[in-house]
Order: C-alpha cells, then structure tokens, then sequence
C-alpha cells in the first residue's frame, strides 16, 4: 500500500472496486457525519484514509496502489442516539456490505458492542479493531470456459439439501485437507454420488459469510447452519481450503463449475430477513454502525427502554427493512452478484414472509416481490420461498405470486400425520400426494409451486423422525426448551435406538413409506442429505449449534443403510423415466380430450376398487386408498407440441396396521399390472409379477405398493366405457 492521498472516486458500484491505477470505495451511510476508510497491511497494521466525498448518501474514494487481497473497513462518526435507531461509534472498526469475501472471524469480547456494557444509554470507548473481521479487495479473473446453468425445468427436478461442512467432514474418500469445504463439496467422490443418486440439484445451507452468536458462544458452541449472515455477496471464510484473502471467492467458483459440469444445479439458501447485529444490545459489526435506521425495522420507544426499538418478526433479535429502498437494493444486488458472477442457479429464501412486510402485514404486491418480478437476471432463475416467519400473519404458504415455488410446511405436516396414522388424515394426504391444487390453483399456479418435503435441516432427520416420539436437544444447552415440540413423529415402539428386530424392520419401513411418497407426489421433491443412508442426530431436532458428529454425514456403512440408498436411488429413477410423476398442470379428475376409452386422468378407488364418495373421505379411520394416474391423459404436449404418452399407474397406499385386500379394478383401467415396487420388500425390488384386472393382492401393513401397466395401442372404434373418479378434495369433476 502507498501513502498516496485519497481521491475524489466515484460512488457507483458500492463496495471495493479495483482498478489498474486504484480502488474504489464506495459505502452506504447518509446519516454519518464523517467517514474513514481502514486500510490494514500483512502485519495488521491500520492506516486511515477520510472519505470526503458524499453523494446521495454514499461516501467514496479511490486510494492508489491498493490490491486485491488487500483487507480493509470503515469507521464512522455520527449522533449517537440510540433511542432514535443512531448509533455511530468510531471506535467500531466496520465490514463493508458489500464486501466480496471477508478474512477471520469475530473474537467475542465486549469491544464488539457500540453501547457500554454497564450503560447501555452510552456509547463505548473500546476500540472493535481486534476483534472483527476484514472486508477484503477482490479482483477475481476465473475462467469459466463454457459454464452455462443447468437450468433443469422445475417439473424435472430433485433437489437434495446439504449443508458444505457437515456432508464433506467424514468423508474418508475426500482428501482430509478437503474436508469440510467447497473443493471438498466439488470432489468427484461427492459429484459421482450425487449423480447416482439421481438428484438434480444441490440446495446448500447458508454460504453467506455469517457468524456465531454471543448467546451460543458463551455455552462453547458455534452457529453451525450459517443462518446468522453479515456478509450477503462473500462466500463464508471458513468453507475455504485455500485461504480467506479471497480464494474463497475462486473455490466457490470452481466448485459451482463441477457441478454445472455434472449436470447440477446450485441453489443457495439466503438470509435476508435478518443480520448477524441481532437485537438492540447486539454487537455493531457493520450496518449498526452505517445505517441503523435504515437497515431495521423499528417501533416506537423512548429511554431508557431503547433496547426495545428493533421490531422481531424473525426469532433474532432484527427484521431486514426491506420496503427501505437502499436495503431493499442491497438485497436486489447480492442476488445478482450470485447469478452473474458466482453462477448460482437460484435460491431459497429463509423465512421469506419478511421480505415482503409493509406495515407489519405480509404484502402479496410489496416492492420486493415487484423488483424480483422485473428483474431480468434473478427473474430467470429458481425462487424458493420459505413462506413464513414468526410474526403475526406471518404463515403465507400457498400465498406467493406466480414466479416462486414455496417449501410446502402443509405436506410435510400431511404426510406425517398419515403414515403415523392420525385419524381424517386421509383427504389432505390425497391432497399433498397430487400436487396441492387447493393452496395453488386459485392463483394459476402449478405442481411446481410445491417444494415437497418430509424432513429438512430444521427437524429430525428421517431416520429419527421414526425412531423417536419427543426431541432429546440437551446437547444444545438450553434446558432441551428449544427446537419443535410437536414434531409429527412416532418412534414406532421404543424411544431411541434399540435392538428389537421387529421395531427396526418397521422404522426401515416407514422410511421407505416416506421416501416413496415423497418422491411419487406431484410437486417437486426435496430430500435432506443422508436421509438415504438412515442418518440420525440421536433425537435433536435443532442441531444448528451441533459442528460435530451429531450432524456431520456418517458415511460408514450402517444396517440397511445400502438397502435404503438403493431403495432412494430406484424410486427417483422411477420418477424420472414418467412424466405422469412429474405433470405441469393440476389433474382435472375428468375425462381428458385426447384420452382412450373416457378414463380420467386421475382416480381414486377405496381397496374394494370402488370409486371413493365424501362419506369415505371423511372417515376418521381411513388409511387405505388406491390411485389411478392416466398416463394417457396427459394434457400438456412436450417441448415439441407432441402429446406426451405414458404408463399408467395405480399407487396403493396402506397406512394400516394390519394387512389390507386390495382389489384391482375392472380391465376398463388396464388387463394386466405389473408391480414395480413393495415398500414392504426389504430389498424394494418386487419379482415385477402380473396381476390381472380384478385379482385381490395383498398390502401388507404399512406399506406402498406401486403397479404400471404400458399405454394400449389405438383401435378405431374403441371403447368409450366411461370412468367415475370418485370425488376428493381440491378435484372437482371438469375443473
């Protein structure tokens, strides 16, 4: 670095912008007073430079001889006057917000905090400097070659959650300096598996640059999901194998272009709606200390309850102010920062309700959702919307506009409830099962509005979700008071592990049931990593401080792990080989134009091969129902405009106790069946034995049974017998 003198610079684009003869600095703070720019050399030494430009609240300059891999931050001086959402203290050293990578970590001590610890009406004298992060020039010349999205259709997607560390750790095929991080992510022993599992794309848990909160600190643990952010464009430092100078920025990279390579897509799991400040008496990091006011939402307070200003409809601490419009374009910015220089495929928005509040009410027409809309970068790829968060009002699934896909927390709740054989469980299962035509239909949205799921990170993971009845987070340190009390789980005998033969075959079951359902059901599916392999975090169901084994993937082999890989593996093939798995509109549960012999494309039969009436729908004690999926009846034409064609199928579901008869309906549905699947069947792989129209297989308890039969050949003439579908909820005859 050079003593030269700072420039005048310019204030577009925010952030550190380097150039051949210098780098510009442009941040974000309209309400400070004076602004310096810290420069810090290999030594950590500190140099600072004023900015004494200011234009429409942007303070800039351009300072020679700075480099890329040079780390840098600001201080500001301002009012303080916290009551008011003003808490400029200089002797806070501050990240830039749009910083592109950021190097070390937060040393948790009371220099963090902009307030004094014993006053927090007053502001602190302690210097920040040694314990906080750098923000770090970036100059990133990586080659992409012929990188393009995998921009795989909705309808054709599988997306399988994971979390960088945590799947890589324990990897013994990963070299152990790989493990943990991006390139580890980006090892062909990973891509291959996840190639052969049959996924088509990869959501990872947050990679924004994040850090622990105090509260986890002080119990010896470490935010280990990510979803505290403070720096919305650098991928997180500690993910690295490299360095955090910014070959972060390159390792990210490289990995999003081996999966590309593979056929892959790359979604990321963002946190907007809150930061890492948490509340009022939160540490001052960064956009405390710039623009409070404008970052938070705030309610009305007075001294000396200034602690109380911030407004929480997010579990910590601060609400993101999405409706102010530097905010709001910060956000807007990252995501594009994402898409054209990272090569992000899309993303899911954590506790997305948030974003679109104005006026403390979840806004369908709110700026946010417009800006997306008209966006002709991050329009163009996969949305995600969790679509709740924990304010009033704040549960919004089926509610998102047309362009986002949402997590469906009505699904998982459904399918749950069923196979655990809750009583008038059935009707919404048939409901979830096809596509939830009830929560997006109203609004001319699609199966692809659904991201399906039976587990994620939040919550047991599969295998616990059958083997235990109630959470065991004593690990986590808080008294076992946190995470989900009502899980939707049933431990199928015996809390916990155990030895008991019969248990066990049922829980591997049940995981089948699950899985099968999962990935049969209309919508697109998402799994959560190792839940095919029987992974479990002995009962925790919020193991987001757990860095350890609790949460890391085992990859050793396991009793009847392999069985329930291959099991996991069969069915998304079976998905991916039949449209009618994976259909673009809603079943209509009438006749289709073009369909032979006046089938429907959807019905649904009780086990006697009678059409289901309300009467059965409303049973308390119905758990038994068979499914007739046209695969003539298709209506939407491919790529080409051809009619699609496919295999019919009947899905028979028994979530009894005991073993129920099934009778087949008559040949008007289909002559001959053959069984494709039995999650009854350790191995999952039938004999692919016949049954004829009519004949009366048997389900055994708890169980799946999957028949197809191929599309008849056209005959002039042919029968026209018409077919009643029965009646369901969210399919109405000629709908």
């Amino acid at each position: 670095m050079t003593d030269a003198p700072i420039w005048p610079g310019r204030n577009y684009p925010l952030g550190a912008t380097w150039g051949e003869e210098a780098t510009n600095f442009a941040v974000h703070a309209p309400e400070a007073e004076r602004v310096w720019l810290c420069l810090f050399d290999d030594a950590g030494e500190e140099r600072r430079l004023e900015l004494t430009e200011k234009s429409l609240g942007i303070w800039h300059g351009e300072v020679p001889g700075v480099r890329p891999g040079d780390r840098y931050g600001y201080r500001v001086e301002g009012p303080w006057a916290p009551e008011h959402g003003l808490r400029f203290n200089p002797q806070k050293l501050l990240l830039d917000p749009y910083a592109r990578a950021i190097s070390g970590g937060v040393i948790h001590d009371h220099s963090l905090y902009a307030h004094d610890i014993d006053d927090p009406t007053k502001a602190s004298n302690l210097d920040s400097a040694g314990s906080v992060p750098r923000s770090v020039v970036v100059h990133d010349d990586f080659d992409w070659g012929e990188d393009r999205p995998a921009r795989r259709r909705y309808r054709d997607s599988v997306i399988y959650e994971l979390h960088v560390r945590g799947f890589t750790k324990l990897h013994d095929r990963i070299p152990e300096e790989l493990r943990g991080t991006y390139a580890g992510l980006a090892h062909p022993a990973v891509i291959d598996y996840l190639r052969d599992l049959g996924v088509t794309a990869v959501e990872l848990l947050p990679i924004h640059q994040f850090v622990t909160e105090p509260g986890v600190v002080e119990r010896g643990l470490t935010n280990y999901w990510g979803y505290n952010s403070i720096g919305f464009f650098a991928p997180h430092n500690a993910y690295s194998s490299a360095g955090d100078r910014g070959q972060q920025v390159t390792e990210f990279k490289a990995m999003v272009k081996a999966f590309h390579e593979a056929g892959l897509e790359v979604i990321l799991d963002v946190v907007y709606n809150h930061t890492a400040e948490g509340g009022a008496l939160g540490p001052a990091l960064s956009f405390r200390g710039l623009d409070d006011r404008g970052t938070y939402h705030r309610v009305a307070a007075t001294p000396p309850d200034f602690d109380d200003t911030y407004w929480d409809v997010t579990g910590c601490g601060n609400t993101v102010n999405s409706t102010d419009p530097s905010t709001l374009r910060l956000i807007l910015d990252s995501l594009r920062h994402w898409v054209t220089e990272m090569h992000v495929d899309g993303f899911r928005f954590d506790l997305a309700a948030t974003l679109a509040r104005q006026f403390h009410e979840v806004d369908r027409l709110s700026a946010f959702f417009d800006l997306i809309q008209q966006d002709p970068v991050i329009s163009r790829v996969k949305l995600i919307a969790e679509p709740w968060d924990v304010g009033e009002g704040g549960y919004q699934v089926g509610n998102f506009p047309p362009l986002w896909s949402e997590w469906n927390g009505k699904y998982r709740d459904a399918v749950r409830d069923f196979w655990r054989s809750e009583p008038h469980s059935l009707a919404e299962f048939a409901s979830r099962l096809t596509g939830s035509a009830d929560l997006y239909q109203h609004s001319r949205r699609r199966p692809r509005a659904s991201v399906n799921f039976v587990t994620a990170h939040d919550g047991f993971t599969l295998r616990d979700l059958v083997s235990y009845h109630h959470k065991h987070n004593e690990a986590n340190g808080e008294d076992n008071q946190d995470g989900e009390n009502h899980n939707r789980s049933w431990n199928c005998g015996a809390e916990g592990e155990t030895d008991d033969p019969a248990i066990l075959e049922l829980r591997a079951r049940q995981q089948r049931n699950l899985l099968a359902t999962l990935l049969l059901s209309q919508g697109i599916p998402m799994l959560g990593h190792g839940d095919e392999l029987g992974r479990t975090q002995r009962g925790n169901n919020n193991a987001y401080c757990q860095d350890n084994e609790v949460s890391w993937v085992d990859w050793r082999p396991t009793s009847g792990g392999q069985a329930l890989l291959e099991f996991t593996r069969r069915v998304i093939g079976l998905r991916a080989a039949h449209p009618v798995l994976r259909r673009r509109r809603f079943f209509r549960g009438a006749p289709a134009p073009r369909s032979r012999r006046g089938l429907p494309d959807l019905a649904w039969l009780r086990p006697d091969a009678r059409a289901m009436t309300e009467r059965d729908w409303q049973r308390p004690d119905a758990h038994s129902v068979a499914v007739f999926l046209n695969g003539e009846a298709i209506a939407e034409p491919d790529h080409r405009g051809e009619q699609v064609v496919d295999d019919s199928f009947l899905l028979l579901f028994n979530g009894h106790w005991e073993a129920v008869d099934f009778t087949l309906p008559d040949r008007t549905y289909g002559e001959r069946w053959t069984a494709l699947l039995d999650t009854a069947d350790p191995q999952a792989v039938p004999d692919e034995r016949e049954h004829k129209a009519g004949t009366v297989p048997t389900l055994g308890p708890r169980s799946v049974v999957v028949l197809t039969r191929p599309p008849r050949p056209k005959s002039p003439g042919g029968s026209r017998a018409a077919a009643k579908s029965g009646s369901r909820p969210g399919v109405k005859a000629g709908a």
